[in-house]
């Protein structure tokens, strides 16, 4: 019998369990004294919170049983049990859906694909659907309820209304998905942009711990980017903020599918690359792959094209440093297969258009397969259960 979504939630019903929760989750594990340093709570407050959440078996004491044994005595630690409770996340591209299931400390138990073979959103559904059956069933041999869905796709995605108003690569306008995904699968169901569900994941469990301004940029298909400012993940007032991407950076440039002319996407995003590179070279170009093989054998052209692409992404960086001030900038996707060739590049355009200290932004790489961004879906899923998507 497939598991079914439990009915209890996670007991955090004042801001400072919340605030200890959380903290416990992305830090820990930590003593009660550690989680007071950082959440400047009153010991007498951190003992308040913790109490009902070790009740509920959420929090527990002891180092992870990942972690190797220490020597000596050690303070008691409390950190989340990450077996308590299961979601699944799900990361849809043009070509194919990426599932997982994660425990409530977002370590992915299982992993599983499917190619998508028809794009309109009852085929999707119906495919994502049958993925989800699998994990369930999956779950039963942990013996451990899954408590929600995580969904993200690419595009303009409205979370609170659970609304795909605009998905480029499927082609999608205004699909309620939410809505949809759960009468399918009979479970919570979060639904978000995909980078800035990936955002949410690196906030929590990645690059992005303990840092409360950085921004997340992925290249590849399109040019994103997740903004955290003061400790939270920022979606602006129509959902669309960090649409870097869509940043007019030649008014003169090539025509974008969002109807604009010279976006970053419009020059560095793969299927503009691959565009660019069969103009260059008068060959049939059709991949990714096939651009990135024609760069590596020296083509000047070729490795103008990247160059270019490495020149526009590092103007969006620059932009994004100066209007925010982040302390880190990781930039992540697929197209970092291709990073050797614009690297140079990004730093920099970066360098150059950065304004005084902002040039100071940690920039860094962080190459991370499509199955961690179907646990940025899940991550979703995890702060929609715990009730912190607004914290």
């Amino acid at each position: 019998m497939p598991s079914l979504p439990g009915t209890e939630a996670v007991p955090v019903p004042t801001p400072a369990a919340s605030l200890v929760f959380t903290t416990t989750l992305s830090h820990g594990p930590l003593t009660r004294a550690e989680i007071g340093r950082r959440t400047g709570l009153s010991p007498a407050a951190v003992t308040k919170a913790v109490r009902p959440l070790m009740a509920a078996g959420y929090l527990v004491e002891g180092a992870d049983e990942q972690a190797p044994p220490s020597l000596g005595r050690p303070a008691t630690l409390v950190r989340v049990d990450g077996g308590r409770a299961l979601f699944i996340g799900i990361k849809v591209t043009g070509d194919e859906i990426i599932a997982v299931l994660t425990d409530l400390c977002c370590r992915i138990r299982v992993a599983r694909h499917a190619r998508i073979t028809a794009r309109d959103p009852a085929s999707v559904l119906a495919s994502a659907g049958s993925l989800v059956q699998e994990l369930l069933t999956e779950a039963d041999g942990f013996g451990v309820a899954v408590y929600g869905v995580g969904l993200a796709m690419s595009g303009d995605v409205d979370r609170p209304a659970g609304l795909v108003r605009y998905s480029p690569f499927l082609d999608w306008h205004d699909v309620p998905l939410a809505e949809l995904a759960q009468a399918a699968t009979g479970l919570p169901v979060t639904v978000d942009n995909d980078v800035r569900a990936l955002t949410v994941a690196e906030q929590w469990f990645g690059a992005g711990v303990g840092v409360a301004d950085f921004a997340l940029v992925t290249v590849g298909a399109g040019i994103g980017c997740g903004l955290v400012v003061h400790g939270r993940v920022v979606s602006g007032a129509f959902g669309v903020a960090g649409e870097i991407g869509h940043l007019s950076i030649d008014p003169q440039g090539p025509p974008c599918h969002c109807g604009n002319t010279g976006c970053v996407e419009a020059i560095a995003g793969d299927a503009a690359i691959v565009r660019r590179v069969a103009e260059v070279t008068g060959l049939p170009v059709t991949d990714s792959a096939e651009a990135l093989r024609l760069a590596h054998r020296g083509d000047p052209g070729v490795r103008e094209v990247y160059a270019r692409a490495g020149e526009a992404i590092g103007r969006a960086i620059g932009a994004v440093v100066n209007v925010l001030g982040p302390q880190r900038v990781i930039i992540s996707g697929e197209g970092l297969a291709g990073y050797d060739l614009f690297a140079g590049q990004i730093r920099d355009t970066f360098a150059r258009t950065a304004f005084g200290a902002a040039a100071r932004c940690d920039v860094m790489t962080r190459p991370l397969p499509f199955e961690v961004w179907a646990r940025g879906a899940a991550a979703t899923a995890i702060q929609s259960f715990i009730g912190t998507e607004h914290a």
